[in-house]
């Protein structure tokens, strides 16, 4: 009983803190602690100490992108190490006409988040098994979770980005990123951007991580 009104009670701030939500979406985002859940059973793609804090820790904590930018229809997103489908997946929920490609190269973990799309009916979003260094398509923003060092991913990255603006902001990277990483960006200074993202979010867990934004000129 607990645990549910945990989860009620984080379902809600998400509601607070994205009150243009449409009901559709609500019970997409309601829809995604069942489903995590049984699959984590199965497949162990969230740390089972975390499973319990999916919305605040992985839902929520995903949704901070959509603080710092609101993509346009037609927004081609690549989400690389989605792990579980995150930021992915919540980031497809709050904008159904931007088209996400989640990537990872840890095949049983695209069978999770394959099976979360598809019982979602999330039309806008399509997972792969596969290396970002075998990509060749380019997107607009490259989206991610902290999955190596800052200067390596972006190494990496920055060859998957459009020279073509669609957006309010210039195409690039947004990373979510956590604790301290000065000495990481220390080489972007004069054209990185990073947020707190306490600054969205009153919850704790949010007092030391970031939303880091890097515009990439080509």
């Amino acid at each position: 009983m607990v645990t549910r009104l945990i989860h009620l009670w984080l379902m809600l701030n998400i509601s607070k803190y994205f009150p243009q939500l449409t009901a559709e979406q609500i019970l997409c985002f309601e829809k995604m602690e069942p489903l995590y859940r049984e699959w984590n059973e199965k497949i162990n793609v969230i740390s089972r100490k975390d499973i319990d804090a999916l919305y605040e820790k992985h839902v929520l904590h995903a949704l901070a992108i959509a603080k710092i930018i609101t993509f346009r229809p037609g927004t081609q997103i690549l989400d690389v190490g989605t792990g579980g489908g995150f930021p992915g997946i919540p980031l497809a929920i709050m904008f159904p006409a931007t088209e996400f490609t989640l990537i990872d190269s840890i095949g049983k973990k695209i069978k999770v988040v394959q099976a979360v799309v598809d019982e979602l009916n999330l039309k806008n979003v399509n997972a792969i098994h596969i290396r970002v260094q075998e990509v060749k398509k380019e997107f607009d923003f490259v989206i991610s979770r902290a999955v190596t060092a800052f200067p390596d991913f972006v190494s990496i990255v920055k060859n998957k980005i459009s020279r073509k603006p669609l957006n309010s902001r210039p195409n690039g990277i947004i990373y979510l990123k956590g604790g301290d990483f000065e000495d990481e960006i220390k080489d972007f200074k004069n054209s990185i951007e990073v947020t707190e993202i306490s600054n969205f979010f009153s919850e704790p867990y949010f007092e030391t991580k970031k939303v880091i934004y890097l515009p990439i000129n080509r």
